[in-house]
């Protein structure tokens, strides 16, 4: 998500992850610099960690679609097990781009969510969290929800109903 929004509205044509390019100019997802390349085993990112959701509004007056999904609650703890994280060298510039970070860690500095309005796609959302982990056949985890409501075309209603 961080990838193709960079390269197509910022116009960063090589964005990439190190992961994948690491002479990238222009590296939007990194290496975690705390963990341990050399040795990998139990090196990661892992278990439960607390989001906050810290831009509740978009430019355009409306509410966080990911932060409704979570009932607007104002954190919320999911399960991770990651080594990259979006670069918070170019967080800002992707930010102020249109492309807004709702959901960071405790710190402010790790960025958890992202999503675009919802006048500019019904359902634009991406986490660096593993929902998954937590959904259920019958009680899907939120992002999953969202996404579901959104294909049916059901979104705005249960947006609308949620406030």
């Amino acid at each position: 998500m961080v990838v193709e929004y960079s390269r197509n509205m910022l116009g960063w044509e090589d964005a990439n992850s190190t992961e994948f390019d690491e002479e990238t100019k222009n590296p939007v997802v990194i290496f975690m610099p705390e963990i341990d390349k050399e040795n990998m085993g139990g090196t990661m990112r892992l278990g439960s960690r607390n989001t906050a959701f810290t831009h509740s509004k978009h430019d355009d007056g409306s509410p966080s679609i990911a932060q409704i999904m979570y009932k607007n609650a104002s954190v919320v703890s999911e399960r991770h097990r990651h080594r990259y994280e979006v670069n918070p060298e170019r967080v800002d510039a992707i930010h102020d781009a249109g492309l807004k970070f709702v959901g960071r860690d405790e710190t402010g500095t790790r960025m958890e969510i992202a999503e675009l309005p919802r006048s500019k796609h019904p359902y634009y959302v991406g986490c660096q969290y593993h929902p998954e982990f937590k959904s259920r056949p019958l009680n899907p985890s939120p992002p999953f929800h969202g996404l579901l409501l959104a294909a049916c075309g059901m979104i705005d209603d249960y947006a609308s109903n949620s406030k």
